[in-house]
């Protein structure tokens, strides 16, 4: 029948059917179980299984959503929908600043405990260096570079940074980690360690007028980097862990995560990394900033007692 024949009322009727017949198509093209337009399905039964089957020849960027991303990574589908589940089986760690220093000493420890590994470098000996490590793959890139680093993460189940530069470079500081926090839930990273330094954010008061002033340029890119994750991606599994003074010598295995915000003195990098690696792995220390200190190596003739965090 032509609207042309109909009436007003009939005309109106006809125009509410119209509608409603495309409400009830967008819908279901939309919904968890749909297999409109190519859309990938997930039944209840997929759904318990982190599985997915794909319909249609082809999909674009834009007809997938995130937990499609997942396909092949059960463990991070599961982790997206029931973080606690997670809790103690990080299996795959992608390490941001790995080449040297306490990322290095991560990487070792990871390594020992049969974690695999993916650490982002930038040169071919440090790749060499760490693809000699069980369970570790370097992979040569810029932190700098936003690709650079979901190369590196995608996949990974969590991911830590210990980027910094020098009073030359202290752009790694901010945009590096800046890249590895604004990506990392895209390609299903789940949970995060970010190591800045003692002087960082509230931390400010803990190092002396003089020191602060010498490290201002690569503390202040610190901060934006924690303010970054503290403000704007609230609900990610992150730890911020600020070491004092790093320091090459033997670990004491006496090193400290605190929260007092005035925590300030030395301690060693594999101290430091293992503090980290706890961290990782402690539910208890989700969405918390510590300082990582170490109270045994104090030359004061009375020790610092700052109240230990349990992990």
């Amino acid at each position: 029948v032509g609207l042309s024949g109909m009436t007003v009322p009939a005309k109106k009727m006809w125009t509410r059917v119209v509608v409603l017949a495309c409400l009830s198509a967008a819908t279901e093209a939309f919904a968890p179980s749909s297999s409109f337009m190519g859309l990938r399905t997930h039944a209840a039964s997929a759904m318990a299984s982190h599985k997915s089957v794909l319909v249609g020849p082809s999909v674009g960027l834009s007809g997938i959503r995130m937990q499609d991303l997942d396909a092949g990574n059960a463990l991070t589908a599961v982790g997206r929908r029931n973080l606690e589940d997670l809790e103690g089986k990080w299996s795959k760690i992608g390490v941001l600043g790995g080449s040297k220093g306490v990322g290095k000493e991560i990487c070792k420890q990871l390594s020992g405990m049969g974690v695999e590994v993916v650490a982002l470098v930038r040169s071919e000996d440090a790749k060499k260096e760490l693809d000699a490590m069980a369970g570790v793959t370097a992979i040569i890139g810029d932190a700098l570079e936003a690709t650079d680093v979901c190369s590196a993460l995608n996949g990974c189940d969590a991911a830590i940074s210990t980027l910094g530069g020098d009073q030359d470079s202290q752009k790694v500081d901010y945009v590096g980690n800046m890249n590895m926090i604004e990506n990392a839930g895209i390609i299903g990273v789940t949970r995060m360690i970010l190591v800045t330094s003692v002087g960082s954010g509230d931390s400010k008061d803990a190092l002396p007028e003089a020191a602060y002033g010498a490290m201002e340029k690569f503390l202040t890119q610190k901060t934006k980097a924690e303010n970054l994750l503290l403000k704007y991606y609230t609900n990610t599994d992150y730890t911020i862990i600020r070491p004092g003074g790093l320091s090459d010598d033997a670990p004491t295995g006496k090193g400290i995560l605190t929260e007092d915000k005035k925590a300030a003195g030395s301690i060693s990098r594999q101290d430091v990394a293992d503090l980290c690696v706890q961290a990782l792995y402690s539910k208890s220390a989700s969405q918390k900033v510590f300082t990582a200190v170490d109270p045994s190596r104090s030359k004061a003739d009375t020790p610092p007692s700052y109240v230990a965090f349990k992990l």
